[in-house]
């Protein structure tokens, strides 16, 4: 991926893949599956980003994974996981869901309550090493931690501190905005995608509903103000 001009651009949630399965409502801000742009890859390292709804008590049977970073934000619900390294556990609102699929895994991901839908989202990060060997790990954490502050989850660079680490130079925060402001500060030639969960959200003058992001690459700042759930990767190129 090459890109040397300063970008901030909008990707309105109409203008995701959409795939509607029954049981699984699908929205797909990079090419995955059966939708295929060339134009549209990934950002950065951040190589797939899906916001999906999973009916009552289904989910994804045993599927394979490897070398991707494979980070799961669960916005309402509970969510039930089983892997083929023995690990088993359910994530609720608020937790992540973290995996590392190395040279290998199997793994499933189902709705583990029978009386409500699952909200969340799924994204993939291309990992700074490959060849490693599988992990998993969850974490859950409160309301309280990310009410209108930045809650770094995720990080694989070496300054910044996180519960959960990955091999890739990329870190994931994450906010719940209550008539609130925040901003954010990229280092040069970084790459940025911030995702809106629900309500509204203002980022450097631009008004953003549920389900749309922004994409940037090269700018210095952002700052977000509103109500509204917030998600942040702050990324690195990564090699053609």
């Amino acid at each position: 991926m090459t890109t040397l001009a300063p970008v901030f651009s909008i990707q309105r949630a109409s203008e995701r893949a959409h795939a509607e399965h029954g049981w699984l409502d699908a929205y797909h801000s990079f090419s995955f599956a059966d939708y295929f742009d060339p134009k549209n890859l990934s950002w950065g390292a951040l190589r797939v980003f899906n916001d999906d709804t999973i009916a009552a008590g289904t989910g994804f049977p045993p599927h394979p994974h490897a070398d991707m970073e494979i980070v799961t934000y669960v916005f309402e619900g509970e969510l039930a996981h089983k892997d083929s390294m023995g690990n088993e556990g359910v994530v609720g609102p608020g937790g992540i869901q973290f995996m590392s699929a190395g040279t290998g895994v199997r793994h499933s991901e189902f709705n583990a309550r029978k009386d409500a839908p699952l909200h969340l989202v799924q994204m993939w990060v291309l990992p700074g090493q490959l060849g490693i060997a599988p992990s998993y790990g969850q974490a859950d954490f409160t309301i309280e931690d990310r009410r209108n502050r930045w809650l770094t989850a995720v990080s694989g660079q070496r300054d910044v501190e996180a519960r959960i680490r990955i091999t890739q130079d990329a870190t994931l925060r994450l906010a719940r905005l209550e008539d609130g402001r925040l901003e954010h500060a990229f280092a040069p030639k970084r790459y940025g995608f911030v995702f809106v969960g629900d309500g509204d959200v203002t980022i450097n003058g631009e008004v953003l509903h549920k389900g749309d992001a922004v994409r940037t690459y090269d700018v210095s700042k952002i700052e977000l103000s509103g109500s509204g759930e917030v998600v942040l990767w702050d990324l690195p190129a990564v090699k053609e």
